[in-house]
């Protein structure tokens, strides 16, 4: 009987993981040669009424003020995200202003001026979002925490790690992944996934107990994110595994996941 081939296995791997980096290159190259060119919008001028205006250096409460500008002077409104608007003082200076104050300053003519509340635009266009889901990862308990980036409404870089809980075996599981939503704008948003990363196992006591390991992994999937209210939103997702193990196979794994996340 002939031996086994020792570099079928590493062959193998290394296509696999070559077509993997070459579909995450040419998902976020799509979406820098086909992101929507965005028009510019006409600045809103307001002034304002409370006794200074609070400018912040980032979209959150978390970022310090580094400037302020009193009553009477004007500003203008640059952009918005969520509950937070950048503006423009008159010396052009930059700063984020939270909703709450916006909401105080006053029209050129001293009308008031109205601020709508976050909603499904906000939903579409937000960059940053972290959320938390749960669900089975091939008859085992998952817990999972991710960041996301978005380079355009179409396109997303995600960070996720994850804990993984079952009856032989316990684990660790981080990855990359390259998210693209066909209709951002839509309530009920289908998405698609691709991504690597690594899985530690962890064997818990048994007769003969196996030794912890650490293997790469690739994935492909789908769900939905559905806006729910203000800045929040549910997910749904559905993942396929392929666990790069030193065996003679690979490893195939299922994974269902729901949970929500808070974008800004």
């Amino acid at each position: 009987m002939s031996e086994p081939s020792t570099t079928t296995i590493p062959s193998t791997l290394q296509q696999i993981k070559a077509t993997i980096a070459a579909c995450l290159c040419a998902v976020v190259l799509q979406s820098f040669l086909t992101a929507p060119l965005q028009a510019a919008e006409e600045l809103r001028s307001v002034v304002v009424a409370d006794p200074y205006l609070e400018m912040h250096t980032g979209p959150g409460s978390g970022y310090p003020v580094f400037h302020v500008i009193d009553r009477g002077e004007s500003v203008e409104i640059v952009k918005q995200r969520t509950s937070w608007y950048l503006v423009r003082s008159d010396r052009g200076k930059e700063g984020w202003v939270e909703r709450a104050q916006m909401e105080k300053t006053l029209q050129p003519d001293g009308l008031a001026v109205s601020f709508a509340q976050s909603g499904i635009e906000d939903f579409t266009n937000a960059k940053w979002e972290t959320g938390v889901l749960a669900g089975d990862f091939g008859g085992a308990n998952i817990v999972s925490a991710y960041g996301s980036y978005s380079l355009n409404p179409n396109v997303a870089v995600e960070l996720w790690g994850s804990r993984i809980l079952g009856n032989f075996s316990n684990g660790w599981m981080a990855s990359v992944n390259v998210v693209h939503e066909a209709w951002p704008e839509w309530r009920v948003s289908p998405f698609f996934t691709l991504g690597a990363g690594a899985i530690h196992t962890q064997p818990k006591s048994t007769i003969v107990l196996g030794p912890d390991r650490t293997d790469e992994i690739g994935h492909v999937g789908a769900g939905f994110r559905i806006y729910a209210t203000r800045r929040f939103l549910l997910r749904a997702e559905y993942k396929s595994y392929v666990v790069f193990t030193s065996r003679d196979e690979n490893e195939e794994i299922e994974e269902w996941k729901v949970g929500f996340a808070f974008f800004f």
